[in-house]
């Protein structure tokens, strides 16, 4: 039997509105079994053709806030409804069920999911976007995309600690 594929993606913006405001990284964690890749579309690159080039084969959508945020702001800037065409599933509500409320980072404190970029936060994500583009620092980039694939992966550790307190 084929295992399921499942992606976790957030996606880092230049603000909360998606009227006035950019995708700056979608950031995808693919897991089929034991296989896993990662996969980043930044800046230019971002297309409704890349995120569902980058999704081809997946069944299930995790997000943290994504049928909130994620997919809505997705859907308005690029035009594909992602939890149309994918299972989708928001784990905060998961999280809510279980009384763990706040933003991913507060979930993971509670469940004692370590992070290595303590210090950055969507605030701090916007700034170094503008820094890299604005000042061409290519350590900002990579800053921004360390974080943000620290979220992703986190989603999977937030899913599978979620799931086996139900069994």
């Amino acid at each position: 039997m084929k295992d399921r594929i499942e992606a976790y993606l957030d996606i880092e913006t230049t603000g909360l509105s998606p009227n006035v405001c950019e995708i700056t990284v979608v950031g995808i964690h693919l897991c089929n079994g034991d296989n896993t890749d990662f996969i980043h579309v930044v800046g230019d690159n971002i297309s409704s053709e890349a995120i569902l080039e980058a999704l081809a084969d997946v069944e299930v959508i995790y997000t943290y806030n994504g049928s909130r945020f994620d997919l809505p702001f997705i859907h308005f800037k690029l035009g594909v409804n992602l939890a149309e065409i994918f299972g989708h599933h928001d784990l905060m509500y998961d999280c809510w069920k279980r009384n763990l409320y706040g933003g991913l980072k507060a979930v993971e404190r509670q469940l004692g999911v370590e992070r290595k970029l303590t210090e950055v936060n969507g605030y701090e994500a916007v700034r170094l976007w503008w820094r890299y583009i604005n000042d061409y620092a290519e350590d900002a980039l990579a800053t921004l995309l360390e974080y943000n694939k620290e979220d992703v992966v986190n989603l999977k550790i937030l899913k599978d600690r979620l799931l086996s307190e139900r069994k």
